[in-house]
């Protein structure tokens, strides 16, 4: 497992497209955060990050199929995956193995955004006038939010050949799950439903671990999410090779 894994990461680090949506990503974060006037902490006068924790999710729903689409999509076009298969390791070893590659590669894209927490905590009047818990909750929220949307890039990957196809499909489901739960609870003949909804939503727990409470709930959430569709993908694989 741990040879795919090398394998996957080094061919996701090799890749011109990585470094060039990692470069977006961290643009985009950038100017929402320092220079557009209506997200900028500078004319918001707090020091604090909730407005850039909460337009991240929005940004991850681009960046992570885009690191996720090729995961399966180039290996059934190139047919290397055979060569993959026939290899003494099982089927999850190569899913989790193409899971945690680009897991890492998000973690990667996520490490130059703690640079802005430390320029806003000097900022501060006085020094350090920040959140420091809530901050920390949010950023395990991302990483949280981060493997469940790439656990859906990676099912996705696997059911189309075509990665523009999949990275298309996979950003609508990451989407769909962040903020169609919580629309579909304000909906005038499901408001009854709304507390149920908010459950399901991947939003509420996400802005629930940005309070800097660390809730089980939450963890176990987000970690049902990534069972559930890297199963998919299992069984999707399996199907495939019967």
């Amino acid at each position: 497992m741990y040879a795919v894994f090398k394998r996957e990461l080094f061919a996701l680090l090799n890749s011109l497209m990585a470094y060039i949506t990692i470069g977006v990503f961290l643009l985009a974060a950038g100017l929402l955060l320092w220079v557009f006037p209506d997200t900028s902490v500078l004319d918001y006068g707090y020091a604090e990050l909730n407005g850039f924790f909460s337009l991240i999710p929005f940004l991850f729903i681009f960046l992570i199929p885009a690191m996720t689409m090729r995961s399966f999509a180039e290996e059934r076009r190139e047919g290397t995956y055979v060569l993959l298969a026939i290899r003494p390791i099982t089927e999850w070893q190569i899913i989790l193995a193409k899971y945690f590659a680009c897991l890492a590669l998000v973690l990667f894209a996520l490490m130059p955004t703690l640079i802005y927490y430390f320029s806003v905590y000097h900022l501060g009047l006085p020094a350090g006038n920040i959140d420091t818990g809530a901050v920390i909750g949010s950023y395990i929220g991302l990483l949280l939010l981060g493997s469940s949307f790439t656990s859906v890039g990676i099912f996705v990957s696997s059911l189309s050949k075509n990665q523009v196809i999949a990275f298309a499909v996979a950003a609508f489901i990451c989407f769909i799950s962040y903020t169609g739960i919580d629309a579909l609870g304000k909906i005038l003949s499901l408001q009854s439903f709304e507390g149920l909804l908010n459950s399901m939503s991947v939003n509420a727990h996400y802005q629930s671990l940005g309070r800097g409470v660390l809730d089980t709930r939450d963890v176990l959430y987000f970690l049902t999410f990534d069972v559930l569709f890297l199963s998919l993908t299992h069984f999707v694989i399996g199907g495939r090779k019967w």
